[in-house]
């Protein structure tokens, strides 16, 4: 294991953070400076288009580009000229670059991640380990992950409402603090690597963020007997076989057997979340011994010490073969390097032994009721591509419909004004020629992008709802237009109006 990082210098952080604004040291100039191929390119883990469009430059966005993002050493001079205030000396200081003779080595990569939220548009610059494309092979086991897509998604998943204290589980680079913060008053951030916590401080104060404050351990015990308002993880969910020989990664392996770790924070967070506080997290679990996986998540809630509401999505669901490569993979190991093979048949022998046919991965959502018992349980596959934007204020919205919905009969619900939200449009389905749909369709720009086959009642309600007339208004009006009992359409409409307000296709007037 390689040592932290140096305790990061305040005063060299602000230093790097003027240099780097001065140098316009940005993902969309970067992105312009070497094209939207090679940025593709990198994403995939190959440097060298962006090496190619960056050769003939040596001004201080191409100097750092090289250095930071693509990890490739530059000369001692240049970096110098690119970075006046903190200079490669600085650099060396905060464990980011070492010099060697008349070169400037990077020990890290620190990238600018632009970011949309509900407060606007924002930039931070996040410093993180070589991945395995500067390093040229597979990752050492304490390596520490920079931003990539499952980090994105949760940070997308993060509630954009107020809270006054937020905790994040497995902080690694620091990303979900950083974006917790946006909306959180303090937040916590744990980690059992001590390195990663040094990123995280680091990048914290590189990016001006105060009110961040770190604290080593696994899981809840650097936090025991506190209580939080949001809960935020990404924890090392990665299945890996405990055998000899297959690295244990820690920003990806918690070092249990399966799906333990997942299982552990569900059962384990209760207790810590303050009275209407939620914990987001991503997760895996499989379906092993004949118990499908999203059952087992449903087990894992039910012995919580404390009741909790549960909304559980998975969006995927791979065989044990499919899964082990995808990992093995990701570890810098690949088709035809050695010990590929190997490490293929490690994870699928161990799927085997333990009767494991499927892992699924989603997203889980957490809440401890404010008052009473738990009223929320939500269990669900949804594997379609989901609409651009992300998905905090949509979660924020549902839970608050749900609990608006918790407090209506379904006498008051009918007297209720409901609107259609604008992103829902319907399609009619019809042989041509035919006076009525085959098949009514109702489609949702926003949010999980849900498509619902509805009958000619609910689509004539639907297509109601503008928000001047109540709900059992527009009901009695369709029952008659149908010629069927009014109270009998109440009785079936009522509770599919409740899923589509929950659910975002409707929203109160």
């Amino acid at each position: 294991m390689r040592p932290p990082l140096p305790e990061p210098d305040p005063l060299l952080c602000r230093d790097l953070a003027t240099d780097l604004g001065a140098a316009e040291f940005t993902s969309a100039a970067l992105r312009e400076a070497w094209g939207e191929s090679a940025d593709t390119a990198i994403a995939r883990g190959l440097r060298s288009p962006a090496l190619r469009a960056l050769s003939e430059r040596d001004d201080a966005l191409a100097v750092l580009g090289r250095l930071l993002v693509l990890g490739r050493p530059q000369p001692l001079a240049l970096v110098d000229h690119a970075l006046p205030a903190t200079r490669a000396d600085g650099l060396s200081r905060l464990g980011l670059a070492a010099i060697e003779d008349d070169d400037v080595v990077p020990s890290a990569i620190v990238r600018p991640q632009s970011f949309v939220d509900e407060h606007g548009e924002g930039e931070w610059w996040i410093a993180s380990d070589l991945d395995e494309a500067a390093l040229g092979g597979p990752l050492p086991e304490d390596h520490v992950l920079g931003v990539g897509g499952a980090s994105l998604t949760l940070a997308s998943l993060q509630l954009p409402t107020p809270a006054e204290r937020g905790l994040d589980i497995g902080a690694g680079c620091g990303i979900q603090a950083l974006r917790a913060r946006r909306n959180v008053a303090h937040v916590v951030a744990t980690d059992i690597s001590e390195r990663a916590l040094a990123f995280t401080r680091l990048n914290a104060l590189l990016n001006g963020v105060e009110g961040i404050e770190t604290r080593a351990g696994s899981l809840f015990a650097p936090v025991a007997g506190e209580q939080y308002d949001r809960v935020v993880s990404n924890p090392p969910f990665v299945i890996t076989p405990r055998v000899e020989g297959v690295p244990a990664y820690e920003y990806r392996d918690g070092g249990l057997v399966g799906d333990d770790l997942v299982a552990a924070f569900v059962t384990q967070v209760g207790p810590h979340l303050a009275p209407g506080g939620v914990a987001q997290l991503l997760g895996n679990w499989e379906t092993r011994g004949g118990v499908d996986g999203l059952d087992r998540v449903r087990e894992w809630v039910a012995a919580s010490s404390v009741p909790l509401e549960a909304w559980i999505v998975e969006r995927e669901s791979l065989d044990p073969l499919a899964y082990a490569e995808l990992w093995v993979r990701d570890g810098g190991t690949l088709p035809g390097t050695p010990g590929f093979a190997q490490l293929i048949d490690a994870w699928t022998i161990d799927f085997a032994e333990r009767e494991v046919r499927a892992i699924g991965f989603g997203y889980i959502l957490l809440r401890r009721p404010a008052t009473g018992e738990p009223t929320l349980a939500r269990y669900e596959r949804m594997p379609q591509p989901l609409p651009d934007g992300g998905l905090g204020r949509h979660l924020a919205d549902a839970l608050a419909a749900h609990d608006a919905l918790a407090r209506l009969n379904d006498g008051e619900l009918a007297a209720s004004l409901v609107v259609v939200a604008p992103d829902v449009t319907e399609a009619r389905h019809q042989l041509p020629g035919a006076e009525a749909p085959t098949l009514i369709e109702l489609r949702q720009g926003a949010g999980f992008g849900r498509s619902l086959i509805v009958d000619p009642g609910l689509a004539a309600l639907v297509g109601a709802c503008d928000g001047d007339l109540p709900l059992g208004v527009l009901i009695d009006a369709i029952a008659e237009l149908l010629e069927v009992d009014a109270g009998d359409l109440r009785a079936d409409l009522l509770p599919r109006v409740r899923e589509l307000v929950f659910t975002g296709f409707l929203r109160f007037g």
